[in-house]
């Protein structure tokens, strides 16, 4: 049972669902999931230890806000590890792989025009994790998903700001070197996915409510070039 109530609420974390600085309460989860309080006390307690949630003064646990620092520290972090992630996943790739890769990367685009906001994030996630999987089990897995756990929530509120425009699609970037057998070419299209997309939105999003500018999308809306998806900048990943 407690792996069933860790599952969800990843699941609830990673998608957005919860906003950042939400509060939680045991008691709340506990009878909003159909389960007693001891799973969710101990699911919330390896949460906390992940740091996807922070314990509070009164004992109760919420998703923790996002400040510019904590929000660029992230990133870079994310560059680091799944650039490195993918670079190591090269020799595992098989044509079946990518061919994954390609449907779940079709399954973003269909979201991004249907505005899906848990098919968007939880297809995207999956062309990530499939791709760093790929060479089995490594000790970068927990720490990437750590992280998107921790960006997930405020993902989703900046993705929602985002009116129609077009960039460059990374993940065809990205697929292309993987066709190429292209280290190096994957490394630079994983990092500019991450910069293109939630790096250059999320730090336009914090700084423009820092100064009370408020959220609406011409606050975050980038310049639009003649290739690339329709309404995401990048993936926003």
């Amino acid at each position: 049972m407690h792996q069933q109530v860790l599952a969800r609420l990843r699941e609830n974390i990673l998608l957005g669902r919860i906003e950042p600085g939400q509060a939680l309460t045991i008691r709340g989860l506990a009878a909003e999931l159909g389960v007693s309080a001891q799973p969710v006390r101990e699911a919330l307690r390896q949460l906390v230890a992940e740091r996807a949630l922070e314990l509070m003064d009164n004992r109760r646990v919420r998703i923790p806000p996002m400040t510019i620092e904590r929000f660029e520290d992230l990133i870079a972090a994310r560059i680091v590890l799944e650039a490195e992630a993918a670079a190591r996943a090269m020799p595992y790739v098989t044509e079946s792989l990518i061919g994954r890769l390609e449907a779940e990367d079709a399954a973003v685009n269909t979201a991004v025009a249907e505005r899906d906001y848990d098919r968007w994030i939880g297809a995207n996630y999956a062309f990530h994790s499939m791709l760093y999987g790929a060479a089995g089990q490594s000790a970068f897995l927990p720490l990437i998903e750590s992280l998107w756990l921790q960006v997930g929530p405020f993902l989703r509120r900046a993705i929602r700001t985002i009116s129609g425009h077009y960039t460059v699609d990374r993940h065809n970037e990205a697929l292309a070197a993987l066709r190429r057998r292209d280290t190096m070419a994957l490394r630079i299209a994983i990092e500019a996915d991450i910069r293109d997309g939630i790096a250059h939105i999320g730090s336009t999003l914090i700084r423009s409510e820092a100064l009370g500018a408020g959220t609406g999308a011409d606050a975050v809306r980038g310049p639009s070039t003649s290739s690339g998806r329709a309404g995401v900048v990048s993936e926003a990943v």
